[in-house]
């Protein structure tokens, strides 16, 4: 699949070149979604390219949402929603095992704070019976305070959904993306499609800055920006309408204050704000429910961070608010018309195959979704062989701080760099952060380091850390630490010539390097 110079000729005359790839699919967006999908065609012997707009993958939704696998009481029984939530709930747990990814079956509570919200309950309850989703109970208000002490004392009964989980979106984003790459599909970062070219009713090509890749089908799993992907192919019927939603994240020593995901009883818009414990041991409360008309729009604002934590202290009114370590906002994909999953072959173009409106269960789903586009592949004329050596196993990177005393210094001992401690919030070391720059998915910037290892995502925020984090990077990628990004464009962590910040020695040749190995001398 490597890329090759194709002449472009007009009249038979050669005008000019261009950098051009050949594939069968080319799936548009690496998020949660277009990684799974990615990595299940990687099952088969078809070329597979991947590309996305950003620096890394899970950049959009997959890094800024709730991280729930919802059991599928919510949805409206038929919906795609409906079945491909508890269709994904029952592939959660053989997937988190076979990529090495954090995945806990919390189950979930949802809480009627009123009498006469318990007419909800019983109505959720059906609906996810319908649904097919098995173990659904409505439990008195003094069995959920047994479980979940904190909550509320106005708490009169709740919904509980054994098969619920929580998982790490952006992990498994890249677990699928690492697995994918290593069984053959390719991957095309900083790489936003610029246009396709339709010809006989059918996509031939997929222009991305500085190349043009021929294929046989595309995939559009290109989050808040699917209708404008869809577009390019001449579909119009339908659009997405990002909803913006906040979040406080609260510090680890009080991750265990709540033990089980508590909802809410759920409005006509939104699942509600909840509180609800990570698999890395923080706290989460949120979101609120805000449609912006802006799809880029991440910006925090007090009005909804006052909203969040008014919903959340409803649930659980002791939340100790102090130990809110840091805020964010997501932005869900709501489609219109029909506020429901659009997947399938588009009407303009059949070899175009939408995977788009991934709002909430996004996440959940996309085990099953990645299924239903393969599917449609198939439908549509690909031929899917398997491959006899695909593996489906990767293996979960070592993190320092889960291993025991010994193996700790088994590991100091193999290699000094395990010793050197560069996140002291998370224990997160120089081997990690190394090992994390140079495997399979590309790794360059601040964010993309943190997302993989945790390194800054502690109480000091990378306060301490974060000097260390891009000397790191910059030794490892050899490249100057001013050219060093948060999150790849523009988004410099040090601007031009300036001091390195631990040590006042001026950036450059020579200065620079020897810079970056004191650094890591006092990591």
């Amino acid at each position: 699949m490597n890329p090759g110079i194709w002449a472009v000729c007009l009249d038979d005359t050669e005008v000019g070149t261009m950098r051009g790839y050949d594939a069968d699919v080319v799936v548009v967006g690496a998020g949660v979604v277009g990684c799974a999908i990615a990595r299940e065609l990687a099952r088969y012997d078809v070329r597979v390219i991947l590309v996305e707009k950003q620096a890394d993958v899970a950049t959009g939704t997959t890094k800024a949402n709730t991280a729930i696998v919802h059991a599928g009481y919510d949805a409206d029984p038929g919906t795609w929603k409906a079945k491909l939530n508890v269709r994904g709930t029952e592939l959660y747990p053989a997937l988190a095992a076979e990529l090495g990814v954090s995945f806990k079956n919390t189950g979930s509570f949802v809480v009627a704070l009123a009498p006469e919200q318990v007419d909800h309950l019983l109505e959720l309850k059906a609906r996810g019976e319908r649904n097919g989703v098995p173990g659904l109970e409505i439990i008195s208000g003094d069995r959920l305070r047994e479980r979940e002490p904190a909550v509320s004392r106005d708490a009169v009964a709740a919904l509980w959904a054994p098969t619920a989980g929580i998982t790490s979106p952006w992990e498994l984003a890249i677990a699928c993306a690492e697995n994918a790459v290593e069984n053959g599909v390719e991957l095309l970062l900083d790489s936003p499609v610029l246009g396709m070219q339709v010809a006989g009713g059918r996509i031939v090509t997929v222009s991305v800055p500085g190349a043009t890749i021929r294929t046989r089908f595309v995939v559009n799993a290109a989050g808040v920006d699917a209708d404008a992907v869809a577009r390019m192919a001449g579909q119009d019927d339908f659009s997405l309408a990002p909803r913006k939603g906040e979040y406080y994240v609260y510090d680890r020593r009080i991750g265990d204050f709540v033990r089980t995901p508590l909802f809410p009883v759920p409005t006509a818009v939104s699942k509600g704000i909840l509180v609800a414990p990570t698999v890395d041991g923080n706290l989460l409360a949120g979101p609120n429910s805000q449609e912006v008309e802006d799809c880029h729009d991440l910006g925090t604002t007090l009005s909804g961070l006052q909203e969040v934590l008014a919903g959340a202290t409803r649930l659980v009114p002791t939340l100790p608010i102090r130990d809110s370590i840091a805020t964010f906002a997501g932005l869900r994909a709501i489609a219109r018309p029909g506020n429901d999953f659009v997947i399938g072959p588009s009407p303009a173009a059949p070899n175009l195959i939408n995977a788009a409106g991934m709002q909430s269960p996004g996440l959940t789903a996309a085990p099953a979704v990645a299924l239903v586009v393969l599917d449609a592949l198939s439908d549509a004329g690909l031929d899917l062989i398997p491959k006899p050596d695909f593996n489906p196993y990767r293996a979960r990177p070592i993190r320092f701080s889960e291993l025991s005393r010994e193996e700790q210094a088994r590991l100091v001992a193999s290699d000094p760099r395990w010793g050197q401690i560069v996140c002291r919030c998370e224990t997160v070391t120089e081997a990690e952060i190394v090992d994390a720059l140079h495997r399979p998915v590309p790794c360059t910037t601040v964010d993309g380091v943190k997302r993989r290892t945790r390194a800054g995502t502690g109480r000091c925020q990378g306060g301490f850390c974060g000097p260390r984090v891009v000397a790191l990077i910059a030794r490892e990628l050899g490249m100057g630490m001013d050219e060093v990004t948060k999150k790849g464009g523009m988004s410099r962590v040090l601007a031009g010539r300036t001091k390195d910040p631990l040590l006042g020695q001026e950036t450059g040749v020579g200065a620079e390097e020897r810079a970056r190995e004191e650094v890591m001398s006092r990591a």
